[in-house]
């Protein structure tokens, strides 16, 4: 059992803490009682005052109350935004720390994990973005009827406290505009709003996204529930606002852990947005994964590239594809392409891209790609080359004992958390060597990092 505290127990008196470093998520990190104690807003070598918030048997929670002893690398928070959102964990940081930070991250993962040979890889400095502010080209934000007033906006970690988002430092204007101009045709045509207490249907989320290269914005609304009234109406008024092409409906249930359901209609306007890379038009349809910062998303696919060297005669295997972005943009260095998605609707989108482009020698496969890769290899598909842009949580055991029995020649893992990589190359360095390890800084102000990894056969 772990002791807690809260409002109702007796709180003890403020302490005083020397911040030693950052852990992953931003916070800062001291010792209290032998204790590690995590403190976010913190920074390292400041002496601050921090108040318990949970105690546990191998850590302490505590919230910041004031600094004795300012970093000089501390600047200003964002005015106008609540610190306590998620998305600016490190907006107190300079913008230089905060590149430092993200690759000691991967330095400490490593060291943690140790990998074979892992003192000896080549990690090399943070690639900057080239826009530290206003670079999300997606908002996600949820919505709820609170005491007679609708706030729209996110929520605070580890919380069911929704703060309203007039102003969003890391959204483009474009998205952030177009969310609270949604808020007010909300409010004026009285849409109901999901009651997550009394599981009443009603509208949950708005997704809005625009596309860089072409600025068309599409608009999802998230509901409880099928039929809401004056639905398709909100959706008529939403197709009047700048930039406006296309508005969804998807459906969910209060059983669904996840943001969004399994079931998407379109209300009003086009199949899909159109956006540009490196040359290739990608159409995305609501539910396909694309990088959030378009700008950015150029150099780390650029880097991607570079480090698989691929050779004319290959078979590059697009593992995690989305809607097909990487492979499309190799298919013209190689044989042919062979891109594996869960997602159905984004391998409709990926195909749908391959035509787009006008590309003959790619095709992506609905499926898991621990389940389709073995099934490739069998039916004798050389895999020469690889790149695996997994989630989160890394890549399936299952997946990593495919890759060392099949054996790409050539292999680039994109990872956007250093700690499940860690624990994916100490088994991959069996049969791997990690050329080089870059950082492309994907999400400024957050500890959030894109690494790029060069794997060859030994």
């Amino acid at each position: 059992m772990y002791k807690k505290f809260n409002q109702n127990q007796p709180k003890e008196k403020d302490i005083i803490i020397t911040i030693k470093r950052l852990g992953i998520n931003g916070e800062g990190i001291g010792y209290y009682r032998k204790k590690i104690i995590f403190i976010p807003g913190a920074l390292p070598n400041e002496v601050v005052v921090a108040k318990i918030i949970a105690e546990y048997p191998r850590y302490i929670d505590a919230e910041l109350v004031r600094i004795k002893e300012k970093s000089p690398d501390r600047v200003p928070f964002p005015t106008n935004v609540n610190p306590e959102i998620g998305g600016l964990e490190l907006a107190h940081l300079a913008y230089s720390k905060q590149l430092e930070f993200k690759r000691d991250n991967v330095l400490e993962a490593l060291k943690k994990y140790h990998p074979r040979g892992y003192s000896k890889y080549k990690v090399k400095k943070t690639i900057p973005a080239p826009e530290e502010w206003h670079y999300r080209n997606k908002a996600q934000y949820q919505i709820e009827l609170s005491h007679g007033q609708i706030n729209l906006g996110l929520f605070a970690p580890n919380s069911h406290e929704l703060f309203d988002l007039p102003e969003m430092p890391t959204q483009s204007q474009a998205t952030q505009d177009t969310e609270r101009k949604i808020k007010s045709l909300v409010e004026k045509l009285h849409i109901r709003i999901a009651d997550p207490y009394r599981h009443f249907d009603g509208l949950k989320t708005i997704v809005v996204r625009q596309a860089y290269a072409t600025h068309e914005i599409q608009v999802t609304l998230i509901t409880v529930g099928h039929s809401l009234k004056n639905l398709e109406q909100l959706a008529k008024e939403i197709m009047r606002l700048p930039d406006i092409v296309s508005v969804f409906q998807n459906e969910t249930d209060w059983r669904n852990p996840q943001v969004w359901g399994n079931k998407t209609t379109k209300l009003a306007g086009k199949n899909q947005i159109t956006d540009e890379i490196l040359g290739k038009k990608f159409a995305l349809s609501p539910r396909a994964f694309f990088q959030l910062n378009p700008v950015q998303t150029i150099t780390l696919y650029s880097r991607a590239l570079k480090f698989l060297d691929l050779k004319a005669d290959e078979t590059l295997i697009d593992a995690y594809s989305g809607v097909g972005t990487l492979g499309i943009l190799a298919a013209d260095q190689v044989k042919q392409v062979i891109g594996i998605e869960t997602i159905p609707e984004a391998i409709a989108d990926a195909n749908h891209n391959v035509e787009l482009n006008h590309i003959k020698n790619a095709n992506y496969i609905q499926g898991s790609v621990e389940k389709v890769l073995p099934e490739l290899a069998q039916n004798g598909i050389p895999i020469d080359a690889l790149i695996v842009d997994p989630p989160r949580t890394g890549l399936a055991k299952s997946l990593i004992k495919t890759l060392l029995r099949v054996k790409p020649k050539t292999f680039v893992y994109i990872s956007c958390n250093p700690s499940t990589l860690a624990q994916d190359l100490v088994l991959l360095s069996e049969a791997y060597n990690v050329r080089l390890i870059e950082n492309v800084d994907m999400l400024p102000q957050t500890p959030r990092c894109e690494c790029v990894v060069k794997l060859t056969l030994r």
